[in-house]
């Protein structure tokens, strides 16, 4: 994993785990199942118009809430290629990486993309682009086993890996 390219769905601040994934769909943990529920009460037919490599551009505090890991798994079941966000909940940040999601704090990329954009990011050097404006943005370049860590598809097939 070092570089993805998607289009953009915009998100708010405050999207909370429940509005990622309602609690009645908490009976699976299959990425695939929860995939088709993923913003199903927030914005209503989202599993079936986002496509495999998209990114999700959203606002402060995303994946507030509950500590569940099946938020960053619903995404990943649709095959989101990444999360951007001005901030998230601490939580949903080390679920999402546990999980093999890649997530990218990056601020300005936030403000200046609109839904449909496309974004492409290179997580080894840290930038960010979106494509329609030309302008690049930086963030925190991954290091290598966090990028070796979202390949092999979250922290325990990692781990398994490095025994």
């Amino acid at each position: 994993m070092s570089k993805i390219k998607g289009k953009a769905w915009k998100f708010g601040d405050n999207i909370n785990t429940d509005d990622i994934i309602p609690a009645v769909c908490l009976v699976t943990t299959d990425e695939k199942e929860l995939a088709g529920h993923c913003f199903e009460s927030f914005m209503p037919g989202f599993s079936s118009q986002v496509k495999h490599g998209d990114v999700i551009v959203a606002g402060r505090n995303f994946g507030c809430g509950s500590s569940r890991e099946h938020a960053p798994k619903a995404i990943k079941g649709l095959g989101v290629s990444c999360v951007i966000a001005k901030s998230f909940a601490r939580i949903f940040y080390r679920n999402a990486i546990n999980i093999g999601l890649p997530i990218i704090e990056c601020p300005p990329i936030c403000d200046e993309t609109d839904e449909g954009d496309i974004v492409e990011i290179e997580f080894g050097t840290g930038v960010a682009k979106n494509v329609r404006t030309e302008k690049e943005y930086r963030f925190p370049a991954y290091p290598e086993f966090l990028r070796e860590l979202i390949s092999a598809g979250g922290l325990m097939k990692y781990s398994s890996l490095r025994k």
